[in-house]
């Protein structure tokens, strides 16, 4: 009953605050041709994409009531957009099919990480990029500590948000490179919640 009346709209109402708005603002324009977006969760990208960038947009969620939400976003101006209902873990698209894999808020609760980004390493394109934007493991070990202690409860009540992953590691570790990355507490966001991580990858060579 939670899962499926109150936690979208509640994962829909918080990722769309504004310190988050300001972080898509930064890293979802730069998607180009034919994009997938792993966590499309209710769309909150949607209004940021570069629609004279995009040749398509596949979207796809485990979540059927947050992508309920996401159609009720899409409007004439948008590039052509599909959603599927699946897990990111096992997807059942051919290698090197995209030229942009986005990721927004999304590595935090995947069940397998590792598994996803070797998924997305192999879909994407050699000379394609991953996009991404994500909140994770602060460097500050008095914050670092904290996240440490509250995730022990914290992802039961907020739909298996993990907050003390340690993004570019994860990223790293897949066999991605990092070509560009900024990090940054969030502001009027609690620390333990607000460390994010964006920017772009690519295939490591």
């Amino acid at each position: 009953m939670y899962d499926k009346y109150i936690l979208p709209y509640l994962l829909n109402y918080t990722c769309g605050q504004k310190p988050f708005i300001k972080q898509r603002e930064k890293i979802v324009p730069l998607a180009r041709g034919k994009v997938l977006e792993i966590g499309i969760g209710s769309g909150l990208n949607l209004p940021y994409l570069d629609a004279a960038r995009i040749d398509s947009l596949i979207g796809i969620d485990p979540s059927e009531e947050l992508i309920g939400l996401a159609e009720k976003r899409i409007d004439d101006s948008m590039p052509k957009i599909e959603f599927i209902v699946s897990k990111a873990e096992e997807m059942h698209f051919n290698d090197d099919t995209f030229d942009t894999v986005v990721m927004t808020y999304t590595m935090c609760t995947v069940e397998d990480v590792s598994r996803v980004l070797d998924e997305l390493k192999r879909v994407l394109k050699p000379d394609g990029h991953l996009l991404f934007c994500e909140h994770g493991l602060a460097p500050d070990e008095k914050v670092m500590a904290w996240q440490n202690r509250i995730n022990h409860f914290w992802p039961h009540i907020s739909g298996g948000c993990n907050i003390n992953k340690n993004i570019p590691h994860l990223i790293k570790k897949a066999g991605l490179n990092i070509l560009m990355m900024d990090e940054m507490y969030l502001p009027k966001m609690p620390k333990i919640l607000g460390y994010n991580y964006w920017g772009t990858a690519t295939k490591a060579n």
